[in-house]
């Protein structure tokens, strides 16, 4: 092999000066590119943590007054005792419905569980303890199959809406269902 085909090697103190520096300024950049991301990741979690928190002090007082003034109107000609909904006069028997209260809680199971305890204690929405005791059966119906319409007019449910801060979904239950789910509540309460 001739002199002439092998690659030269540089040790030019420039050339390597040069790419030293170079390295260098790569490195201060790329740490400050990390150092941004990583503010920027940040404040935006920051952003969305005081987005979802509402410690607006003004939006949430002018929020109550809006609230306790549509809770007032609403209850002018408004029965606070049924809701509004399509159950107006529901008579229970004394006694509990076994078949009905072991269905209601299979639809418990599956759709209510996950936010409501059978105890009094408030898990996502309140628990149920002694639900049957403070509402009517017509309000428990109604609640359960229009619950939108139930929490824009009923100052119960309202009420309710402000301790736990979550709207209750719409669970699409049939009657059948809140029947059902109505006697399993029975049965929380003792009916035996």
């Amino acid at each position: 092999m001739a002199d002439s085909d092998q690659l030269p090697v540089i040790y030019d103190p420039a050339h390597i000066s040069r790419l030293y520096v170079a390295v260098t300024l790569y490195s201060i950049n790329h740490q400050l590119y990390l150092c941004m991301k990583q503010f920027i990741i940040a404040s935006a979690i920051a952003l969305a943590v005081w987005a979802c928190s509402g410690n607006n002090s003004s939006g949430n007082a002018d929020n109550s007054n809006t609230t306790s003034s549509e809770a007032s109107g609403a209850t002018a000609g408004y029965d606070t005792a049924r809701g509004t909904g399509r159950f107006t006069n529901i008579e229970l028997s004394p006694t509990l419905d076994k078949a009905k209260a072991e269905a209601g809680q299979k639809v418990y199971d599956v759709k209510c569980a996950a936010c409501h305890k059978l105890t009094s204690e408030k898990l996502v929405g309140p628990g149920w303890a002694g639900v049957t005791q403070r509402h009517r059966p017509e309000w428990i119906l109604n609640f359960t199959t229009n619950v939108d319409e139930m929490l824009q007019k009923d100052p119960k449910a309202q009420a309710m809406l402000e301790i736990c801060l979550v709207r209750m979904p719409n669970q699409n239950l049939t009657d059948d269902d809140a029947f059902a789910v109505l006697e399993f509540m029975r049965q929380n309460d003792g009916v035996k």
